[in-house]
């Protein structure tokens, strides 16, 4: 008895536009680990940082987000759980 084979649907091409990075667009943000408001922002209600193919921050950026909010979870600043 012979089967059929099914054809594989292929997955439609989804483009989406590049985000700019908000640190390099205005050159006044700064990026600080003493400033709670900025970095929560950045990190979920869960208390994790956003990543940023999602938030559209640049890498160089992004590495600064992870050291800032890392150094204020160590003071207390921004929690690490909920």
């Amino acid at each position: 008895m012979k089967f059929k084979r099914r054809k594989k649907k292929l997955p439609s091409k989804i483009y989406s536009v590049a985000k700019a990075c908000r640190f390099c667009n205005e050159k006044t943000f700064e990026i600080d680990y003493k400033n709670a408001k900025t970095l929560r922002t950045m990190i979920t209600d869960r208390g994790k940082i956003i990543p940023k193919r999602i938030s559209g921050t640049c890498a160089k950026h992004q590495r600064l987000v992870a050291t800032a909010v890392n150094r204020a979870r160590n003071i207390a600043l921004v929690p690490f759980t909920v």
